[in-house]
């Protein structure tokens, strides 16, 4: 993936990455409503949505069986699906993809399960650089106490597989932060624009369309 020279498609491609609770999702709805109403046709891709392997995901989380490299294949799975039959297709076309999370987020997150980084590259060097990236930056307090406002934390969302901890708030802030240190050596590495995301959601979105500008001019 390091090595891979930038795309030819006539499409973009923009990625948002980050903890959860980083209010990435948030800012793509806004950023795809925004495209569409300048006439350019969107895309929007998500994290574990492939039709045939989600569903196996989930089952295989609901019953917490998952090792760390069967949870790692699993995903890799999901996202060649959805880049093949999703993101690909979409780039030929000409369209703006719009991906919540990409294949930064199994790094950072195998990683934090103790997974080989090399490992984990060569499984995804069919993957496009992206023409930018989105890093929301925010810590795992913070992300907790925004998550557990209308749900519960997951199993292994709280890295609870590793057992850090027996209690789920700390298992949860010790996974996350190595997960959080995992995108900080891929920020420096692939060269992400960091978003603060404790500012406000107009200052954030502002920004984003700011930075997406010279993009999308390529695009006309």
């Amino acid at each position: 993936m390091i090595h891979t020279p930038p795309h030819s498609y006539p499409g973009r491609l923009i990625v948002v990455e980050g903890i959860d609770g980083s209010g990435k999702s948030t800012q793509m709805d806004l950023l795809s409503d925004y495209l569409q109403s300048r006439g350019f046709g969107v895309l929007k891709s998500s994290w574990n949505s492939s039709p045939d392997i989600s569903p196996v995901i989930r089952k295989a989380k609901k019953k917490q069986v998952l090792t760390p490299y069967a949870f790692s294949l699993l995903h890799a799975a999901d996202f060649s699906f959805r880049y093949t039959y999703e993101i690909l297709p979409a780039m030929e076309a000409g369209m703006v993809v719009l991906s919540d999370r990409y294949i930064y987020t199994a790094i950072a997150r195998d990683c934090a399960r103790g997974l080989p980084r090399p490992w984990l590259l060569s499984n995804f060097n069919f993957a496009i650089v992206p023409d930018l990236t989105f890093f929301f930056r925010v810590d795992p307090e913070t992300s907790y106490q925004r998550i557990t406002r209308t749900r519960s934390i997951k199993f292994y969302e709280a890295g609870l597989d590793m057992e850090l901890s027996t209690d789920p708030r700390e298992s949860y802030i010790l996974f996350q932060s190595r997960v959080l240190a995992g995108y900080e050596s891929l920020r420096e590495a692939h060269g992400f624009h960091v978003v603060d995301a404790t500012l406000s959601l107009e200052k954030t979105q502002s920004r984003m369309r700011r930075l997406l500008a010279p993009i999308i001019r390529s695009l006309n």
